[in-house]
């Protein structure tokens, strides 16, 4: 063959085909940036929370003005978990693509049910969701829903990566599909544990494992533990009942661990979302790693005298 048709006919499949555009992300938690990844390896994702956040209350940032500015796609939670941020964010990064309504503005808690919505709220309810409980991402029936609709609106927005997504898409639901299994027969052996938390956080996948929340260093839903409410847990039925406090590295530990000093109680911080770390460093992941650290204390008999001093 003639190097020069040889060579006209690789210029022409080079014009011919399509670049893929590189996809620029907004991820409101880092949960949502280790689903985008699992889809499109390559995306330019901008994280504005980490583990060590309430994600709850941040600062509308410069930075992530910027980030808000130049995305193509925004993934967040919903149901009003960034209702103290996002809004005003989007409004100042005036992104046309990432407006309430439009393709470009993803909520994961809108492709999925969520658990105790409330038809009326007011603020002497708390900090409580109306749409129901927001903290989805750690619940293993969920989690596969919200990936399909990701992905399903990333095909939307780049069509011309659709094979490549699917393909991850299929991927990604056989190794979840996996995971759930060895999860499942870990649940055996932890269901009718109970446990002390701080907020729901954690909750999704302690009522998958079958674990009992059984008290809550809140008061209310969202307001940090005071002394007050904290001395009458001290004489909760519950408490002998517990085989430890569960908290988010985010939270303030002295709650946790000045109760655990009166009854006697192990403290256990554990990341709520995906870290850098390499043991929580996508969601899979993560919730192994959680379950791993509650199966530590399966065997740990409830501590029949614990104190109400």
């Amino acid at each position: 063959m003639d190097f020069k048709r040889l060579l006209s006919g690789v210029l022409l499949g080079l014009v011919i085909t399509p670049a893929q555009a590189t996809l620029n992300v907004f991820a409101c938690e880092p949960e949502w940036e280790s689903l985008v990844r699992a889809l499109v390896p390559d995306a330019d994702i901008h994280t504005a929370t980490t583990a060590m956040q309430d994600p709850h209350y941040i600062e509308a940032r410069p930075s992530l003005i910027a980030a808000m500015r130049r995305a193509d796609l925004a993934v967040c939670t919903g149901a009003s978990l960034e209702a103290g941020w996002l809004p005003a964010l989007i409004s100042r990064a005036s992104n046309q693509d990432v407006q309430p309504g439009k393709p470009g503005l993803f909520f994961a808690a809108e492709q999925v049910h969520l658990h105790q919505p409330h038809q009326h709220v007011d603020r002497s309810m708390g900090d409580v969701h109306p749409e129901g409980d927001p903290h989805i991402h750690l619940d293993p029936q969920r989690v596969p829903v919200i990936l399909n609709a990701l992905a399903d609106r990333i095909v939307d927005l780049a069509p011309e990566q659709t094979n490549g997504i699917r393909l991850r898409q299929q991927q990604w639901k056989v190794h979840w599909h996996l995971k759930t299994t060895q999860w499942r027969d870990t649940a055996r052996h932890l269901e009718g544990m109970s446990v002390g938390v701080q907020h729901s956080t954690f909750g999704y996948l302690l009522r998958w494992l079958g674990i009992d929340t059984a008290i809550d260093l809140e008061p209310k839903p969202g307001l940090p533990p005071s002394a007050s409410h904290l001395s009458n847990v001290l004489s909760d039925p519950a408490i002998p009942e517990l085989a430890l406090i569960l908290i988010a590295t985010y939270q303030d530990e002295r709650p946790a661990h000045w109760l655990a000093e009166k009854v006697d109680l192990p403290v256990e911080v554990l990341p709520s979302t995906v870290t850098n770390d390499a043991d929580t460093d996508h969601l899979a992941a993560l919730i192994s790693h959680i379950i791993g650290r509650l199966e530590h204390y399966r065997s740990q008999r409830p501590n029949e005298s614990a104190s109400n001093d």
